[in-house]
Formats: C-alpha cells, sequence, structure tokens
C-alpha cells in the first residue's frame, strides 16, 4: 500500500508543482494590475466549486481502482475526500496562513454559504468518479484550480502589499495545494480502500 501511494504521488508532484507557479503569475498579474477584491471574491466562489467536482471525481476514481468498494463507500469517499478536504486546501489553510502574516482576513466557509451549489456538484463528481474512474487529467486540473482558488482567497478577503510577499505565497499555496490535494486524490482513497485490487490505468 505505501508503494502505491509514494508511486501515485510521484506521478503527481509535476502537476502541484506547475499549479503553484502558474499561481504565482496570476497573483503577479492582479498586484501590477490592481484588480480590486471585489473581483476577486466571485471569481474565488467560481474556481472553488469547480474545484468541488473535480476532487470528487478524482477522489472516487482512485477510491475505485483500488477497491471493491459499494456505492455508499465510494460516496462517502468522494464526498469526505472532496467537500472536507477542498474546503481545507481552499479556504482553511489560506486563513490560517494570512492570519500567521498578520494580515487581516474574512474567515468564509463556502460549504456552509453555497451549500446548494456545493452538494450538487460535489454528488455529480462522484458519479463521475464512480462509473468512469480516469483520475490523471483530471487531478491536473483539480490541482490547478486549487491553486488558482486558494490564490483567490486570499486576495478576495486580505488586503495587503502583496509583492514583497509573493516568496512566501508561494511556499503557502505549495503547502495548501500539495498536502491536501494529494491526500484527497491519492493518499486518503487508497488507505480506506486497503489492499484492494492492482492498479490498473486510468
Amino acid at each position: 500500500m505505501f508503494g502505491r501511494i509514494v508511486t501515485e504521488l510521484k506521478e503527481h508532484i509535476p502537476f502541484t508543482a506547475f499549479g503553484a507557479v502558474t499561481g504565482i503569475i496570476i497573483m503577479a498579474i492582479i498586484i501590477l494590475a490592481d484588480v480590486p477584491s471585489l473581483v476577486s471574491r466571485p471569481i474565488f466562489y467560481t474556481l472553488h466549486p469547480m474545484h468541488i467536482v473535480l476532487s470528487a471525481m478524482v477522489t472516487t476514481a482512485m477510491y475505485r481502482r483500488y477497491s471493491r468498494g459499494k456505492i455508499w463507500a465510494s460516496f462517502l469517499v468522494g464526498y469526505l475526500g472532496s467537500v472536507g478536504i477542498s474546503t481545507l486546501s481552499d479556504a482553511i489553510i489560506p486563513y490560517l496562513e494570512g492570519s500567521a502574516l498578520r494580515l487581516s482576513m474574512e474567515f468564509h466557509l463556502p460549504f456552509i454559504e453555497e451549500w446548494w451549489l456545493i452538494n450538487p456538484l460535489a454528488i455529480a463528481g462522484i458519479a463521475i468518479g464512480y462509473w468512469k474512474p480516469i483520475t490523471k487529467v483530471p487531478h491536473w486540473g483539480h490541482v490547478m484550480l486549487s491553486t488558482w482558488a486558494s490564490l483567490f482567497y486570499f486576495t478576495a478577503f486580505a488586503s495587503a502589499n502583496w509583492l514583497p510577499l509573493l516568496p512566501v505565497i508561494f511556499v503557502f499555496l505549495v503547502v495548501a495545494v500539495l498536502i491536501p490535494c494529494c491526500m484527497s486524490d491519492i493518499v486518503f482513497p487508497i488507505l480506506l480502500a486497503g489492499k484492494g485490487l492492482p492498479a490498473h490505468e486510468g
């Protein structure tokens, strides 16, 4: 099981690194263009639900690849791995990181504020991941969306002189994306699947 997790992590790390780089480029553009937070907020509330869909797809697909789990088990794994961990990466970790930098941050929980949207999208992602368990392309999209959502949480709900903070934000983006996203897409479903079946290409 540990070998499977290490193999999957090695295959997915390049997506995460590329996502963090694109996040910094986007943030630099936002700074130079002096984009107001009122623009960042609707972007965050668009990216986060999209992130939920892809996260649910990948988490469910990974669980299906490594187990004979029933539909109800796949649903629970897909829901907790997407809504729970995506909230951690997109909102909670950026809030804690901003607070650590002593920024004035607003705290938001999208799965409560947009429950009417988040839950149906999570269910749709779970259904797709269950019946069509492909992982690599959705994970790439998942990492990109998570990076951008985390980034726009910063610019939407905090104000600061961002330019000198870019190196620190880069590190924060890697932490906010790599750990939760790889946990939800790889470690979480494989651990819950147990020994399961040999991996097949997806």
